[in-house]
């Protein structure tokens, strides 16, 4: 049997508009081509598709209405109403928790309301999203099938869309053209997370996606994060000169923060202690504190302090699980979220924590085909801990997630927030938990902490501007050796000398006598002691913490890489322009520098070198 209809016919839309007088029921204004019939009584909560229920309303009032269940954000008002004025592909970049499925399905029911659209197709990264969004879908009245294969061909017909994966387009890109591109159901596809097709180990999904939608209606593009590109570019993205994708509509962490309605606030503990190895290649043994470490050094301190067999990652394990009892005292469910490098390492972490909790630990890997089912039971459950490597790191909701542990290889900007952002949904409004991320104290990490509460086009904006100033971040692997030629040694007990929240750092010392103040006057120790600390401070009990400012002793040879990062960064823009390979860009630079190669170049001439790209990129681009 079939649905009853949702959309009123043209008898009906006149009837409604000679009701009203031709004017906005909700606000008064005249009405202009592209008017909504709304339903009084939502049609999703069982309202009937007829004049008795209906009014005629401004596109504004009715998507600021939404559905009875669904209260608009002001980022979601903003973006809708500048999703229906566009008639080209759409991006939405939204900090994780502030409701971009939301805004995804409202976004379908408007192009509902309007005759643009009549199926959606859902593409997510992973099956987990798919029962995600299948399940947010039917709140507010919008079945999808989240079971379709590619070989089934067609969908029953009482589904308003599909939900499928990015895997599942690039096997058959010609079925979901046939599916997406039928003129007699004009479809919006919404690609989720839009930057995983951007991945290098998943080129081909590009070119799978432009065959199967170029065609489609509407296309709606969202992603949790800003992202660039440095491979092939997305279809249906648009980029600026720096290959950054450029949104229709921005909200990311730092601004949902200042709402204060969308995220909690996070504190970073910043765990330090010496890692110990070797390179395969010499026999020479090298032993350094991560704080020290650099470009060259990053990634072989980082394989040490996260081996399971050594000292630091179990202290860490140890330090953050009394964290998250601390925070249980006052939130009985709260839970913790591990996010390891590989398969080996989550069970290794998640057997310590079973041996030093005495409880279960959940594990959830992509290689396991009952990693969603993990998921959902640890969500909907009160235990402590689960491990994961990949599954946990982006689209998936756990809100009671509150304490975490940054065990991950990987340092860059893109991922780091989308680790944070599992941990920094609020629960409601009366929510004041402030989420802990401990991380390794490396020095891209904990800038990209401290740069946390900043809006991302703001912490984008000033990196040029810090190589300039000679403050930046570390600003790539330089010659850095590949982690396979690095043989552990051993690491130390992890020590905890400082904790990153709101950009400033405050030493443990400080954070142990703020939560002893808490404690004698009855505050949660759910809420964060870094502004017990600060009053502390003011008061003259402790000295203000300067570890946040590691420019003034930052060594020559991070310097020289940050800059060099930025000059194979326009080289790569200068190449892809002009299609000289980079070997060849590489060598005009030699040539106008008076040097043999760019590693033997001093700061100046790094920073010359730069002067003639952006002197050629300007040429190029005429």
């Amino acid at each position: 049997m079939t649905r009853e209809r949702r959309r009123f016919n043209s008898s009906e839309r006149v009837a409604l508009f000679l009701t009203g007088a031709g004017v906005c029921a909700g606000c008064g204004v005249e009405l202009e081509p592209g008017w909504h019939a709304d339903h009084q009584e939502p049609w999703s909560a069982g309202g009937a598709t007829d004049v008795m229920n209906g009014q005629a309303l401004c596109p504004p009032c009715n998507l600021a209405k939404g559905n009875r269940h669904v209260k608009l954000r002001r980022w979601q008002e903003d973006g809708m109403r500048a999703f229906v004025a566009s008639r080209k592909d759409f991006l939405a970049v939204a900090t994780p928790g502030a409701g971009k499925t939301t805004f995804g399905l409202l976004a379908y029911q408007s192009l509902v309301e309007l005759g643009e659209a009549r199926r959606l197709v859902v593409v997510a990264p992973t099956s987990h999203l798919r029962k995600q969004w299948a399940k947010a879908a039917a709140k507010v009245g919008i079945q999808l099938d989240a079971d379709f294969a590619n070989r089934d061909g067609v969908s029953a017909r009482d589904y308003d869309g599909v939900v499928t994966t990015y895997q599942s387009v690039a096997a058959s890109p010609l079925t979901w053209e046939r599916i997406a591109c039928n003129k007699t159901f004009p479809t919006l596809v919404i690609l989720d997370e839009v930057h995983h097709a951007g991945d290098a180990e998943t080129l081909s999904w590009g070119t799978a996606l432009e065959t199967a939608f170029a065609g489609a209606q509407r296309r709606l593009l969202l992603s949790g994060t800003p992202f660039r590109t440095d491979q092939r570019p997305i279809p249906f993205v648009q980029y600026d000169v720096t290959r950054r994708a450029v949104p229709d509509i921005n909200y990311d962490y730092g601004a949902a923060l200042q709402d204060r309605e969308v995220v909690r606030p996070v504190a970073f503990p910043a765990m330090d202690g010496e890692a110990r190895w070797r390179f395969a290649s010499d026999e020479k043994l090298n032993a350094q504190r991560l704080s020290e470490t650099d470009s060259n050094t990053h990634a072989a301190a980082l394989k040490a302090a996260l081996d399971p067999a050594g000292n630091w990652i179990p202290s860490v394990l140890q330090r953050a699980n009394d964290e998250l009892t601390l925070k249980r005292e006052d939130v009985p469910d709260m839970g913790g979220l591990v996010v390891a490098r590989d398969q080996a390492a989550a069970q290794a972490y998640a057997e310590i924590l079973r041996q030093g909790t005495g409880e279960p630990v959940s594990v959830a890997i992509s290689d396991d085909p009952a990693a969603s089912k993990v998921i959902d039971r640890y969500a909907e459950g009160t235990s402590r801990w689960i491990v994961a490597v990949q599954m946990v790191s982006e689209g998936v909701d756990i809100p009671r997630l509150g304490v975490v542990v940054y065990a991950s290889n990987v340092r860059t900007e893109m991922f780091f927030r989308q680790v944070v952002g599992r941990c920094v949904r609020k629960r409601g409004p009366e929510d004041e938990t402030c989420a802990r991320v401990f991380v390794p104290s490396i020095t891209p990490i904990l800038r990209m902490a401290a740069d946390i509460e900043k809006t991302v086009d703001a912490v984008l904006a000033d990196e040029e501007q810090r190589i300039q100033r000679d403050q930046g971040e570390d600003g790539g692997e330089g010659t850095t050796r590949k982690p396979s030629s690095v043989e552990v040694i051993g690491s130390s007990v992890a020590v905890h000398p400082f904790t990153i929240a709101s950009g400033n750092a405050f030493a443990d010392a400080e954070l142990q006598r703020a939560r002893q103040v808490m404690r004698e006057a009855g505050i949660p120790m759910s809420v964060e002691a870094s502004a017990f600390a600060r009053a502390l401070r003011l008061a003259g009990a402790f000295p203000e913490q300067r570890t946040d400012e590691p420019a003034e002793t930052r060594p020559l040879v991070e310097e020289k890489a940050e800059i060099r990062n930025l000059v194979q960064r326009k080289v790569g823009q200068l190449s892809k322009i002009t299609r000289r390979p980079h070997g060849h860009i590489h060598a005009d630079l030699n040539r106008e520098c008076g040097e043999a190669s760019i590693k033997v170049a001093t700061v100046p001439s790094l920073k010359q070198r730069l002067v003639y790209l952006d002197r050629w990129l300007k040429d190029a681009r005429r």
